[in-house]
């Protein structure tokens, strides 16, 4: 039984790594959404491609205009965390679950693919998060608390490669790991493990993950971030995932465990539509008894946030016209260096507010597969199956491989010769493969390959031995971290006081890390923007300013430059005065007061300030402001004496006076708000008449020091100036 956890306070992260020893996941196996045929009604509307919704959730901004509905799509959402401390990622796992998220992909896992056992009791700090039965225990256990807080499966997935690579799918299936990538093809071509040491640990680790349900994304897509270029190497990506999917098959895994990555092969400027579209066709028609994770292609994306979502928003319409089970959303941070909690979040949202608005969409425009969308699509199969075909002729897979015909950059049946070659006879952990003995003997579950079990005397494997660790997870050893000078414990001792204690830091990944981002325009050309960004941050005292993206603007005009860098001080909570949070009536409320009681404003800027924008914005309807509540105004304009405002407010029978003040010299606002009120008590008409003043040099606490009702300041809305109206009015009684 996981603790429940409370949404107005912290993970306690101490908590979760108590009694680790002792934990054991309390289910496993991958969970898709759940996702009615008939559809979600949600506030006022019927969505046809959404998933159930869930019990705690942060919406889109937008999302109060629409009864703060958070829909959430049907396909499972995936986020990629990375920050290379297991203790800052599950805080980052809940803060995308709160947005929707239920694939909790760890990456970058210290080079895990160069890994040669597992890395029990090894440091965790050190190059990123190392796959320790520690990290996944305490991850998996933080998910099953936030799983139970959101009121949906989350799956926890890591990577299954290099030649631990069975070792870890046997840790993966111990701890409760949900989805994992596998493809013996990544091994040899990008870690250039041996091929047939890949090949024979690939069949032992997926057997492993078919028997505890882990759900397998392969690594083609590897081929189009890898090669010069990507669009051209789409008969390939189609053989390597034919590859992995008829292998998986072979050595016993269920087709509904395996995926395919697709990712597409190309990002504007290029003609992104014809190219990525008839490559998802063709992947789906060939592919159609396996599950599709579609992914942002990694190549193209630079450190521009923006640039990400836009591509990723097209990535997103495609994989509504073409279908896809999961969602990746990949974010630029590989470009700025720094893995950001917020970018994990504007991922997920991009997924959600693209599904949302897009919901439906086969239902009312549908795929052209007449003319060049099907030849397309047709010719890349032809070519995929023309480029297996010349594999097997000449030899096979290993043959191929030797050859180089993978990561060719030219488009099948050309080649550059520019692929990717290994030797069969060499590569990590060659020469390790040993044939097993006619008596060999392995008294585990879910194992592959001659087992020279006894006839009639056991029904699993485990049998002989009383039980293996698949199925007696008590029988698994657990080991703490070894060195304690490099340890969780030590971390979380030095951040202690920015998780649990009153001080305060900006973070971008890690509790208390101190770093931020800044941006501006400077009126330079791009090589003077860099040099003037670093010297920026140091003149603002962030401690290793450094630029982490550029955009040209004009080549003689300037750039727009980001900086990212650590504030050197700390603030203590304690210091911080938090104004009391003003509540807002319910807008069918206030709607209610305004029509009772026929509420009438009068209003202008005053002295000789001749400042109206905002003072418009918060009157006229186009821009939500008292008028779309129901008031009527009489706007007097600017520079308006207070007198004549009040002498309005009396003919017109108003039941408010609104004045906005911008100039501020010799505290010049405030003497005009407390002219205000004291003319009104001159006149007799302080009692019956609401008294409000707003500007940029305004804020809240002014209303009691110059005697009016209320005060506001920058990032005023209509809402609130009806809001505090019908307040004060209910306060006197008159409603």
């Amino acid at each position: 039984m996981t603790k429940q956890l409370d949404p107005k306070q912290k993970l306690d992260i101490e908590e979760i790594l108590t009694d680790l020893e002792n934990y054991h996941p309390p289910r496993k196996g991958w969970t898709w959404r759940e996702a009615p045929a008939e559809g979600v009604d949600m506030g006022p509307f019927h969505y046809r491609n959404m998933s159930k919704p869930l019990k705690n959730s942060i919406g889109l901004p937008a999302s109060k205009y629409f009864d703060a509905i958070d829909p959430q799509p049907s396909c499972v959402v995936t986020t990629e965390i990375a920050s290379g401390r297991f203790e800052d990622d599950i805080r980052r796992m809940r803060m995308a679950a709160w947005h929707g998220a239920d694939h909790l992909m760890v990456i970058r896992t210290t080079g895990q693919s160069h890994i040669d056992g597992l890395l029990e009791g090894t440091p965790e700090g050190v190059g990123g998060v190392p796959i320790t039965r520690k990290q996944i225990r305490a991850s998996r256990k933080a998910c099953d608390m936030i799983e139970e807080e959101v009121g949906r499966p989350i799956n926890f997935h890591s990577y299954v490669s290099g030649v631990a690579g069975p070792e870890v799918a046997v840790l993966f299936a111990e701890e409760g790991i949900n989805g994992a990538h596998q493809d013996p093809q990544y091994n040899i071509l990008y870690r250039n493990v041996n091929m047939y040491r890949s090949f024979v640990d690939a069949a032992e680790a997926k057997k492993v993950m078919n028997g505890a349900r882990i759900f397998q994304i392969d690594g083609a897509h590897n081929a189009n971030a890898t090669a010069k270029a990507g669009w051209l190497v789409m008969p390939e990506l189609m053989v390597q995932h034919g590859i992995n999917c008829a292998f998986s098959v072979a050595v016993g895994m269920s087709k509904d465990l395996i995926g395919l990555s697709t990712v597409p092969p190309n990002a504007p400027p290029a003609p992104k539509l014809w190219y990525d579209l008839p490559y998802a066709v063709a992947l789906r028609d060939f592919f159609s008894e396996y599950k599709m994770r579609a992914q942002q292609n990694t190549r193209y994306i630079e450190a521009d946030i923006e640039e990400a979502i836009r591509t990723h928003t097209i990535d997103t319409l495609i994989s509504m016209l073409t279908s896809a089970d999961l969602q990746s959303t990949i974010t630029p941070d590989e470009g700025r260096n720094v893995p950001w909690h917020y970018n994990n979040i504007r991922g997920v949202q991009t997924v959600k507010q693209t599904w949302a608005a897009l919901d439906g969409i086969k239902e009312l425009l549908s795929i052209n597969y007449e003319g060049p969308l099907g030849e397309m699509a047709r010719d890349i199969k032809i070519r995929a199956v023309a480029f297996l075909e010349e594999i097997i002729e000449i030899g096979g897979y290993f043959a191929a491989v030797e050859r180089g015909f993978f990561v060719d950059s030219a488009k099948y049946p050309e080649r550059h010769g520019d692929g990717i070659a290994r030797d069969g006879n060499g590569g990590v952990a060659a020469g390790s493969i040993v044939p097993r003995d006619p008596d060999y003997l392995a008294p585990v579950c879910d194992h592959f390959g001659y087992n020279a079990l006894p006839e009639g005397v056991v029904t699993h494997a485990c049998d002989l031995i009383g039980g293996c660790t698949l199925c007696k997870p008590e029988k698994i050893v657990y080991i703490d971290e070894l060195d304690p000078e490099d340890s969780a414990d030590k971390r979380l001792e030095a951040t202690y006081p920015y998780r649990k204690g009153t001080l305060v830091k900006p973070e971008a990944e890690w509790a208390g890390d101190g770093t931020i981002l800044t941006q501006f325009f400077v009126p330079l050309p791009e090589d003077f923007a860099a040099a003037y960004g670093v010297e920026m941050g140091k003149r603002l005292g962030l401690e290793d300013p450094q630029v982490v993206n550029i955009q040209v603007m004009h080549p003689a005009e300037g750039c727009f430059v980001e900086v990212k860098g650590k504030v050197t001080f700390d603030v203590d909570v304690r210091t911080l005065r938090v104004p009391e949070k003003e509540v807002i009536l319910p807008e069918e409320e206030l709607r209610a007061a305004v029509k009772q009681l026929g509420l009438t404003v009068v209003a202008g800027t005053v002295g000789e300030d001749e400042h109206s924008v905002g003072l418009r914005e918060i009157l006229d309807i186009k821009h939500g402001g008292i008028e779309k509540y129901g008031v009527k105004y009489h706007y007097l304009g600017t520079s308006v004496p207070v007198s004549k405002l009040i002498d309005a407010a009396i003919e017109t029978g108003a039941h408010a006076i609104l004045i906005s003040t911008i100039i501020s010299h010799n505290d010049v606002h405030r003497a005009q708000m407390r002219k205000l009120a004291d003319l009104c008590v001159e006149r007799g008409i302080r009692d019956r008449m609401i008294l409000i003043a707003g500007g940029t040099q305004v804020n809240r606490e002014m209303a009691a020091e110059t005697g009016l009702d209320a005060t506001f300041g920058r990032g005023t809305k209509g809402i609130d100036v009806v809001n505090a109206m019908v307040k004060a009015l209910k306060g006197r009684g008159v409603l």
